[in-house]
């Protein structure tokens, strides 16, 4: 075949180091923008994002020579580098190693896109924690509850 086709539709899901509440509505724009930035130079296309104060959601159609794991490796390592030269959080910050990356058809980008922009309302009906067990479950993901996330109660 002479040239290369597809159709690949990826959520990812990350948390802040701690699970602290360090992205502040005050900067949460310019970072969001930051990360699209991120996500086009490595020749994928966002279609939502949303960072929570202590996680972050990515939608992408990602573009088939970028693996998800030097995506995530490029977002996570240049938003943390770009937050701390903006030293817009006390301290050192950084994303916790590892992210959910839940796979999707083009008939849900719809879907997906309302999900992650609708965050803050989602949000006050459903902790972190329960929505990220439940993306788990629903993708039918084997995991040890013990190793998901850093969790602090």
């Amino acid at each position: 075949m002479a040239n290369t086709y597809t159709q690949l539709y990826i959520q990812f899901v990350f948390s802040v180091k701690g699970r602290e509440n360090l992205i502040k509505e005050s900067f949460r724009d310019e970072l969001e923008k930051v990360m699209c930035g991120i996500v086009t130079n490595q020749k994928c296309k966002t279609y939502a994002i949303y960072c929570n104060p202590d996680h972050t959601h990515i939608f992408v159609g990602m573009h088939p020579t970028i693996a998800p794991s030097k995506l995530m490796e490029q977002v996570k390592s240049g938003s943390s580098k770009w937050l701390n030269e903006k030293k817009y959080i006390p301290g050192k910050f950084s994303w916790q190693d590892g992210y959910g990356a839940f796979t999707y058809s083009k008939s849900h980008i719809d879907k997906v896109v309302k999900y992650v922009l609708n965050q803050p309302e989602h949000h006050k009906k459903q902790s972190f924690r329960e929505e990220y067990l439940l993306l788990l479950e629903k993708f039918d993901v084997d995991f040890n509850p013990k190793y998901v996330f850093e969790w602090y109660d």
